[in-house]
């Protein structure tokens, strides 16, 4: 089992930076890869960001050149740097781990963007 806990969400006017953290504990050996999902209120969850053990990084359109997503395999965390952030980014942030063939995810964290 993987245990995965996220933090960083929070309110943030438009235009403005967060960056979510996701630790991974447990039977960590293996993973392949870790990303972020998120799900707005009434919408399908949707992939926001992944990056593999290899460092190979893919990004939904449209948080392309605003969204970073970063992981430090020592620490077992990934991290996602927002920014340029806009009110549709509105949502539950979710952090997601792959490992032979199995998804893991955590609580999720809320990021709300108003002004």
């Amino acid at each position: 089992q993987v245990q995965l806990v996220e933090s960083g969400g929070g309110l943030v006017q438009p235009g403005g930076s967060l960056r979510l953290s996701c630790a991974a504990s447990g039977s960590i050996l293996g993973i392949y890869s870790m990303g972020w999902y998120r799900q707005a209120p009434g919408k399908q969850r949707e992939l926001v960001a992944v990056i593999t053990s290899g460092g190979t990084t893919n990004y939904v359109g449209s948080v392309k050149g605003r969204f970073t997503i970063s992981r430090d395999n020592a620490k077992n965390m990934v991290y996602l740097q927002k920014n340029g952030l806009k009110p549709k980014d509105t949502a539950g942030y979710y952090c997601n781990v792959q490992r032979y063939g199995k998804n893991y995810w955590g609580k999720g964290t809320l990021v709300t963007v108003a002004s």
